[in-house]
């Protein structure tokens, strides 16, 4: 009997136990139901033991089911919605989702829980399938957006307590987690599509087929398109601007490296870097990371706690601290001064750009030479002012989907007429002007094979891309590890994610 009073004593700890256990890891149910369930698998067990329970083991049982529920009650523990191969999404990884698009300013209307929990199905099903196909995002990468979302959040809502109270979170180290986590499976995914899709051609005579098989009176309606040149003119940065920020960053390094003073609160009070200031000027980067060149050099030049001399980059001057170095990567921290452009600099700009303009409407200069003449803007001078369209890498514009500031600049310029003087600024707030034609102007039509060939080409690679995809994924819902929980198995989904 004593040995039987031992186990049972042994098993009633163990299943306790593992109740703590289970509630230190996310699972779907409420507290309250699993300490009943094991309460019950406790007695079911005693009975099979000795035929009944007795007073002690009945005191036990209860005695640690009340000390296990009492931190529990009335809270609903992170649930676990489904589980994909390897990965495991949590009710919290939908929230985050949802208050993100929130943030954005969608509309609780626009999008359902259940559209997030198969968008996140979808991403996490390749995210299994890139580490199964040995695809690797770098940890320097996935921080560097860490950084970036941050600092965004913060940006948004003010401060990093605010940020932490509307994502519902306690602390910032575990959002920052979270948030790397996040980021790192929906890279794997990215990756995992692009290689998906990487191979896939298509051929003129697919192309023709494509667009055969559109009825008449359902082929696509191209919107007006644009294409447009611009002529860039910033006012000049003196040199006793700049030789006022190199003194203040040598101040500061003399502070840091003399005396001793904080680098990172340094950054917080006085960096000109949003994407930095409110975590202490810090990023973490390797070589292939997307930085300045002139950034790069320097920081991995340097030793661990070293200090830079101010140095240049087309944002402004720079001090730079390597606080870690791991391997490829560094974690590093900067402090950006951006040098001031003068009232009387601004006024000669001013003046450049009229006199440019006068110029191209009397004809004494075309508006491409001008801008390969005059324009301060090296991305685009060479090509005589020439814009590309970052969405889609080609030189046309669709009149509907463009920059609502551009729209209104451009949208009633007709062909080669230069607008007036348009005053911008550049990424650091600084004053420019810029002047804008329209070089090229395709009205609004229905899809021609001829007229619209790279268009349509665009349409029928898209589309057999996508063909690509939705096969793959078919293919590997059905051999891979799925199981979905709870609300999200009444949810209706594009792809068979119950395996009906």
């Amino acid at each position: 009997m004593q040995l039987r009073t031992n186990n049972l004593k042994f098993m009633i700890k163990t299943t306790v136990l593992c109740v703590i256990l289970t509630f230190s890891i996310h699972t779907q149910f409420y507290a309250q139901e699993i300490i009943e369930e094991v309460a019950q698998d406790s007695i079911v067990t005693q009975d099979t033991i000795n035929g009944q329970n007795s007073p002690m083991v009945n005191d036990t049982i209860n005695t640690a089911v009340e000390t296990v529920k009492a931190p529990f009650q009335k809270t609903k523990i992170d649930g676990v919605a489904a589980v994909i191969g390897e990965n495991v999404i949590l009710d919290s990884d939908i929230d985050i989702a949802y208050r993100q698009l929130m943030s954005e300013g969608t509309s609780n209307s626009d999008v359902s829980r259940c559209q997030l929990a198969g968008s996140l199905f979808e991403s996490k099903l390749y995210a299994h399938h890139a580490v199964q196909d040995s695809i690797v995002v770098r940890d320097a990468e996935v921080n560097s957006m860490v950084d970036q979302q941050l600092a965004y959040m913060t940006n948004e809502l003010g401060t990093v307590e605010k940020v932490l109270k509307f994502y519902k979170k306690d602390n910032l180290v575990d959002f920052r987690k979270e948030l790397f986590e996040i980021n790192k499976s929906n890279r794997l995914s990215e990756q995992m599509r692009t290689k998906i899709i990487e191979d896939i051609e298509i051929t003129p005579e697919e192309i023709r087929e494509f667009f055969d098989d559109i009825p008449e009176d359902e082929r696509p309606l191209f919107s007006t398109e644009l294409e447009l040149a611009q002529i860039v003119i910033e006012p000049e940065i003196p040199e006793e601007e700049e030789q006022k920020v190199i003194d203040r960053l040598n101040q500061f390094r003399e502070d840091i490296v003399e005396n001793g003073s904080s680098f990172a609160t340094k950054a917080v009070l006085y960096s000109q870097d949003p994407g930095s200031k409110s975590t202490g000027g810090k990023y973490t980067l390797d070589r292939k990371t997307n930085f300045a060149k002139e950034f790069k050099d320097v920081a991995f030049s340097l030793q661990e706690g070293e200090v830079s001399e101010p140095f240049k980059t087309d944002f402004g001057w720079h001090i730079v601290k390597v606080d870690k170095i791991r391997g490829e990567e560094i974690d590093v921290r900067h402090i950006l001064l951006i040098p001031e452009v003068t009232r009387k600099t601004v006024d000669e700009a001013k003046r450049l750009i009229d006199s440019i303009r006068t110029s191209i409407v009397s004809g004494s200069i075309e508006f491409k030479e001008a801008a390969r003449k005059f324009s301060d803007e090296k991305e685009t001078r060479e090509d005589g002012g020439q814009l590309l369209n970052p969405t889609t890498g080609d030189t046309r514009f669709e009149l509907t989907k463009i920059d609502p500031i551009l729209y209104d600049q451009v949208s009633k310029l007709k062909m080669n007429e230069v607008s007036l003087v348009i005053p911008d600024q550049d990424r650091q707030g600084r004053k420019k002007y810029k002047l804008i034609t329209v070089l090229n102007r395709y009205d609004e039509h229905i899809a021609d094979y001829a007229n619209d060939y790279l268009k349509i080409q665009e349409l029928a690679l898209r589309k057999k891309q996508i063909d690509a995809i939705r096969k793959w994924q078919s293919e590997k819902i059905m051999d891979t590890y799925i199981k979905i929980n709870g609300e999200y198995r009444n949810c209706e989904y594009s792809g068979n994610w119950l395996k009906k």
